[in-house]
């Protein structure tokens, strides 16, 4: 029976709320929200790597240029560790890639957090960045294993989602925990890493027989991919202005007189952003181009560049993060579908690893040429962090007939 005076059945609304659900999560398999679930916790202890910066410079009185050569060799070992995370992957399995890369992590985060001399902070801010992303190319060929090609786009898309809500969360408990000893957040990081990779080893059903990689291919194959190539290349451009929000923006909100509270109260306005809008567009996204949603992004994220050239307080800093955050939504939702179009499900590890190396060789770029320019201004690092998004937009839509053949090509062998 109808509602009085409405038309509406009484169970209208939940039905709405029930299609509402099912049209953004519904249909995935159990292995990710398995997946899904761990990536949170690991999130939610993730206080280590935003604040390693102040912890260095404030805690370990490091200088800002050293800083930034400490943080580089933690981005030389980031080039290395997804490259490597993609080998154990294709080689030995997703579950002892992941597992393995988490307890890795964990151990080294401690060690870091002990480390008292320069050259004991440097090797461990090296090992850091050779294990923090060792479990990335598992976690990625779980998700394309597990996924249809046609919910790809979706499922990574709620995988930002989970990172974000963690992130928004320890980003706040960071700036708390940190105004009271930053060793704690040595240790929160520690255990989010050991509850995510036990999580998956007891929950999650290999996905890959390892083996048959040796008979159809190798890390040469997939550099010798040139429409791969030439995406980590544009990857890399990315990479270098997304990272500054660790490198160098907690600096430059502390040159304008802001504290390390305030920097984890705007950077929770990042995961904030993403959980409200992901929800909104993630399920529309595979109807679109994905080249163009990306150089959409990378667009969005100058803009967002822009506005931190022209802040000096929490308020105006917060509004160019929101601003960057859309960028960002567009961006990896469908950066690690375009690899998952690409490669060949027995390179799956390989290939995402060589995306790893394309973050990597951002990540070492951007806090020695960030922390320079920083020097030089705040302006003319933001300002120059625009101009590349600018580039990195426009090398997508050149590179993007290419990357639609092989999308083609992936459906048709799928089919």
């Amino acid at each position: 029976m109808n509602s009085p005076g409405t038309g509406t059945p009484p169970d209208g609304g939940r039905a709405r709320w029930r299609t509402f659900v099912a049209v953004r999560v519904g249909g995935l398999p159990g292995a990710f929200w398995v997946l899904w679930c761990g990536t949170l916790v690991n999130r939610l202890g993730a206080m280590v790597n935003p604040f390693l910066s102040l912890y260095l410079t404030e805690v370990r009185g490091v200088p800002i240029a050293t800083t930034g050569l400490i943080l580089a060799a933690v981005g030389v070992g980031s080039v290395i560790s997804q490259p490597l995370g993609g080998i154990i992957t294709d080689r030995f399995g997703r579950r002892i890639a992941l597992t393995g890369g988490m307890i890795a992590n964990g151990a080294v985060l401690l060690t870091l957090g002990h480390a008292e001399s320069l050259p004991a902070i440097s090797a461990c801010g090296f090992a850091l960045g050779v294990t923090i992303d060792l479990f990335r190319p598992a976690s990625q060929a779980l998700v394309a294993d597990a996924v249809p090609a046609g919910d790809r786009t979706r499922a990574f898309g709620l995988l930002l989602w989970s990172i974000n809500l963690g992130f928004s969360a320890a980003m706040v408990m960071g700036g708390y925990l940190a105004t009271r000893g930053f060793h704690l957040l040595f240790w929160v990081d520690a255990v989010a890493c050991a509850v995510f990779g036990l999580l998956v080893w007891f929950a999650v059903p290999e996905t890959h027989r390892p083996g048959g990689e040796r008979l159809e291919g190798t890390f040469r194959t997939v550099l010798g991919d040139t429409v791969m190539l030439a995406f980590a290349g544009v990857v890399v451009l990315y990479a270098t202005v997304f990272q500054q929000a660790f490198a160098t923006l907690p600096l430059a909100m502390s040159g304008s007189g802001l504290s390390s509270g305030a920097y984890g109260i705007v950077m929770g306005v990042n995961g904030i952003v993403v959980i409200a809008v992901q929800p909104l567009i993630g399920h529309r996204l595979a109807s679109f181009d994905k080249s163009r949603v990306l150089a959409f992004g990378f667009t969005v994220a100058a803009c967002g560049n822009a506005v931190v050239a022209v802040a000096s307080s929490t308020a105006v800093y917060g509004l160019a993060i929101a601003v960057w955050s859309l960028g960002e939504v567009l961006v990896f939702a469908v950066t690690a579908s375009i690899v998952a179009d690409l490669a060949p499900a027995h390179l799956r590890g390989r290939y995402n690893g060589l995306l790893g190396m394309a973050w990597g060789t951002g990540f070492l770029v951007a806090p020695v040429v960030g922390t320079r320019l920083l020097i030089l201004g705040a302006p003319v690092l933001w300002l120059s962090c625009a101009a590349l998004c600018v580039v990195a937009a426009v090398a997508q839509l050149v590179l993007a007939p290419s990357i639609r053949g092989r999308e083609l090509l992936s459906a048709k062998a799928a089919v």
